[in-house]
């Protein structure tokens, strides 16, 4: 893992990771990219997955290694992976980073065009 900012990952977070990792057979290990939405409206949505899947280590917490893909380090860097769940549900959210605004579900986000 390189030297500089990176992801932070919630003890919340860390735990449900395991929790997925271990179920799936690849304990300690997970794996975030971002995808583009099909919508071509510049969404981006976390999406993971257990193992390493070609990644490189992102971030490391209780017992969990993130991997993700080295070109989007960048839009990583600096931002939180926690998790909220109650009875109905729960699932991961992403903060946002400087310039963006959030999906209403809290999974994504977009880079707000500057008027010109």
């Amino acid at each position: 893992m390189e030297n500089g900012p990176r992801l932070g990952i919630t003890p919340t977070a860390a735990a449900e990771l395991v929790r997925q990792a271990a179920l799936a057979g690849k304990p300690g290990l997970m794996h975030l990219d971002l995808i583009k939405a099909t919508c071509d409206e510049g969404w981006l949505y976390i999406r993971l997955q257990p193992g390493e899947c070609g990644g490189v280590p992102l971030a490391r917490a209780d017992g969990i290694t993130l991997f993700a893909p080295v070109g989007q380090f960048h839009l990583l860097s600096g931002l939180t992976l926690n998790y909220y769940g109650d009875l109905s549900g729960g699932g991961f959210l992403i903060s946002v980073p400087e310039g963006a605004e959030a999906t209403a579900c809290g999974g994504g986000f977009r880079f707000i065009e500057k008027e010109r």
